[in-house]
């Protein structure tokens, strides 16, 4: 059975006090998954481990998520993707982003395809210079004043557009998550 190296990314987490999960804590549920290498990566949500479980993506992020609701007390959403994945992810950016400060880029992971006609109804113009373009279960958001004032992330998050789970990160996380995400990377 082949070994792969894996990202958790949790949706909201040690947000404003909410669903507090200690870093220390997510590391040990991993482990008792049978998870080996763990790691996690600042406060929000992110750990890494390498696993050879042979179970595809979505199986890996609901065990988690039961673990995660058995040991805390709470539900959290959770999506899980492969080094190999995440590495994709950078180099399909298509967006300069060597020429960009890493506030002004983003990346939303989906737990699912999504099509263009998908987002259709979204007036991408309306948003300008805010822009956002689709890959492979995520979507690059170019936001030149940031993420927090946003009317394009905002009009994105509407849950009619996208069922499932959705994440955000910024473009130094995506590249870390990319890096760390490595099978080299303990």
């Amino acid at each position: 059975m082949t070994t792969t190296r894996y990202a958790a990314l949790m949706r909201g987490i040690n947000v404003g006090g909410a669903k507090k999960v200690p870093m220390a804590e997510l590391r040990a549920v991993l482990t008792g998954l049978g998870h080996r290498d763990v790691q996690t990566y600042l406060q929000s949500g992110n750990a890494f481990f390498t696993t050879a479980s042979g179970a595809d993506e979505s199986a890996l992020a609901t065990a988690l998520e039961k673990a995660v609701e058995q040991h805390f007390g709470f539900h959290v959403d959770c999506l899980v993707r492969s080094g190999q994945y995440l590495r994709a992810v950078v180099e399909a950016c298509p967006y300069p982003a060597a020429e960009l400060q890493p506030k002004q880029l983003h990346v939303t992971y989906l737990s699912a395809p999504v099509t263009a006609d998908r987002f259709a109804g979204v007036d991408q113009g309306a948003y300008l210079p805010e822009e956002f373009r689709l890959g492979d279960r995520v979507l690059y958001l170019y936001l030149p004043d940031g993420i927090g004032r946003s009317k394009l992330a905002e009009a994105l998050a509407r849950p009619a557009l996208f069922k499932g789970v959705t994440t955000t990160r910024n473009w130094n996380t995506v590249l870390k998550l990319a890096e760390m995400a490595q099978l080299d990377a303990p």
